[in-house]
């Protein structure tokens, strides 16, 4: 092999590792709020399925988000492993109250995720309240966003990229490449309907348990697959748009999706039916207004500039730091 070719193949390597970890990724997060609109009630889905590409396509907005506003990265996770052990009753489940006992640096180095999915379930009340249906088609797109973060184990995991174990990627591989392999034609969506959420704050907290409990599984599982697997087997060299990635094979990703009996396709049917009934319980909790005459949405001039700039933010990869908001 010669010094050229190997210094590309060095380059190509470094380019994988440096890649941002996203949460689901781009094309599971689309997924999930796309079939999160089918398990909505007629009265909703009178406004919700018009709308379904943008509620599906600006799923990712707050990943985008992460480019643009340097506090956005915390909302997406909670290192709750950094509190003890599990179930962590260490650490308050009421804002004010882990505030008070951690500060709020604190929280916000270890992530907030749980706190901010309720801070966008109060926003997207009140839009229901407010009739607003640009609010409302936003909010509900976003709030999708965080709520299927939860499902992820590595989002409740301190080792959220296995960097502390030498599995750095692992977390893009659950998330994204195991999804993108095998969703559209092994999976299945068909879920049931959406309910009414009596405790939306305890729904959340468990379903961040559920994930931090499962860490250690999804980065056990990898291990164990990879002495079995020699290199070159492990990895394989695909085009993406044009351009050639280094990327976990078909068939080990296979292999890791076998050992993991079916957790990532389970956690993504999770994520959708939760999804759907955040929406629902948001609308309940609002008075169920009618949105017959919500069809049509209508963005302002500074919503369409927040996707302009979102959208070169994402293309740029330029973090700008701002001031956060508390949950």
């Amino acid at each position: 092999m010669s010094v050229s070719y190997k210094r590309f193949i060095l380059i190509l390597a470094l380019i994988c590792i440096q890649l941002p970890c996203f949460s689901w990724g781009f094309y599971a997060h689309k997924k999930i709020n796309y079939y999160a609109v089918f398990l909505l009630p007629p009265q909703m889905l009178v406004l919700y399925k018009p709308n379904i590409n943008f509620i599906s396509d600006h799923a990712v907005d707050p990943d985008k988000r992460r480019y643009a506003i340097a506090a956005e990265a915390p909302r997406h996770y909670i290192d709750i492993d950094a509190y003890g052990a599990y179930p962590y009753d260490s650490l308050p489940r009421n804002w004010d109250k882990a505030v008070a006992k951690y500060s709020e640096d604190s929280l916000l180095q270890q992530g907030i995720l749980p706190w901010w999915v309720q801070t966008m379930q109060h926003r997207l009340i009140a839009a229901f309240k407010e009739k607003n249906s640009s609010k409302i088609l936003k909010l509900s797109a976003e709030i999708g966003h965080y709520i299927a973060d939860a499902h992820v184990p590595l989002h409740a995991s301190k080792n959220h990229n296995g960097q502390l174990t030498n599995q750095t990627g692992i977390h893009a591989f659950w998330e994204s490449r195991v999804p993108e392999l095998l969703a559209d034609n092994d999976w299945d969506f068909f879920i049931g309907k959406a309910e009414y959420i009596k405790q939306p704050a305890n729904f959340i907290w468990q379903r961040v348990l559920e994930s931090a409990a499962a860490a250690d599984t999804v980065l056990q599982y990898e291990k164990e697959l990879t002495a079995k697997f020699p290199a070159s087997q492990k990895y394989a060299f695909e085009d993406r748009n044009g351009v050639m990635i280094k990327q976990y094979s078909t068939a080990f990703t296979k292999a890791y999706d076998a050992k993991l009996k079916g957790m990532v396709e389970r956690r993504m049917r999770q994520s959708i039916y939760a999804v759907a009934s955040f929406w629902y319980t948001a609308w309940v909790d609002a008075g169920q207004p009618d949105l017959a005459a919500l069809t049509h949405k209508d963005f302002s001039e500074a919503d369409a500039k927040e996707f302009e700039q979102l959208n070169n933010a994402w293309r740029n990869n330029s973090i700008k730091g701002r001031t956060h908001e508390a949950p």
